[in-house]
């Protein structure tokens, strides 16, 4: 359950910020993936069914920022459970995310993960080889620093994404209603295949105000899939220049969650 609660706040959190730099202007840049330096968003995730209605899951912070690697863009993202569900049922999680990108290429080189659930926690790093053609993720227990390290190599094509970098290509795409892609992400050292659909066009009241979206649905659960349960997803993202993505409903076996966009600091 904690997984599919910071994979699906993961996934709305980086669609958002990625889309909402839209309002940047961009020519002033050499790259245009500068213009999301400086972005900072918060979401908020709640149960939405029968008697857990309105109970909190946990919060993400995003964060975009040049890296120390000259020419890189930093992406960090962090989820922490909050509320009733850590008060109540005992579900605490906390997982840290940092993506490095070439801002050339805009491609991702490095991922960092820091995965705390309760008492387990795994720190990961993928490193991306295009000229070897594989991605190869480690991952270790810090309790157990003897422990031998978990490995996980994969082929991989160019250009490759992480959720992080996948999402911030998204933006980039002109939406319509009708319109499907596949988009290639790799986590923890799998790669994925992803079918994007745009599917309408529906108006929704938000923190920007009652505004038009595109319902995007993205084919992540099941066997083979980013997440391997039963579930569905929608994402509505405004429908103008920014395409800011503003909710996303997530249904899962423990029932529906209601991810929203709680906060945005825009760039100095």
């Amino acid at each position: 359950m904690r997984s599919i609660f910071f994979r699906t706040l993961l996934l709305t959190t980086l669609i958002a910020a990625a889309a909402y730099a839209q309002f940047a202007q961009g020519g002033q840049n050499a790259f245009p993936g500068q213009m999301f330096v400086g972005e900072k968003l918060v979401y908020e995730g709640k149960f939405n069914k029968a008697l857990l209605r309105g109970i909190s899951i946990g919060e993400m912070t995003f964060y975009a920022a040049m890296g120390t690697d000259p020419g890189h863009l930093l992406i960090k993202s962090e989820a922490v459970s909050q509320g009733t569900l850590l008060k109540m049922f005992k579900v605490s999680f906390l997982v840290q995310y940092e993506t490095s990108v070439a801002l050339d290429t805009f491609r991702v080189e490095t991922s960092k993960k820091h995965d705390v659930q309760k008492d387990r926690v795994r720190d990961g790093d993928a490193v991306f080889d295009y000229k070897g053609k594989r991605v190869i993720y480690i991952e270790t227990d810090p309790n157990n620093p003897t422990g031998p390290p978990r490995r996980i190599a994969s082929t991989i094509e160019s250009p490759m994404h992480d959720i992080a970098s996948g999402i911030y290509e998204l933006r980039l795409m002109p939406l319509k209603v009708g319109q499907t892609f596949v988009m290639q992400v790799s986590d923890s050292g799998m790669v994925y295949k992803i079918p994007v659909s745009v599917r309408a066009r529906e108006q929704q009241k938000t923190v920007l105000g009652n505004v038009w979206c595109l319902r995007i649905e993205p084919d992540i659960f099941g066997k083979g899939k980013l997440i391997e349960r039963k579930g569905k997803m929608a994402i509505w993202l405004t429908d103008d220049a920014r395409h800011v993505p503003v909710r996303t409903t997530v249904d899962t076996e423990y029932g529906r969650i209601d991810i929203k966009l709680k906060s945005v600091t825009k760039p100095n």
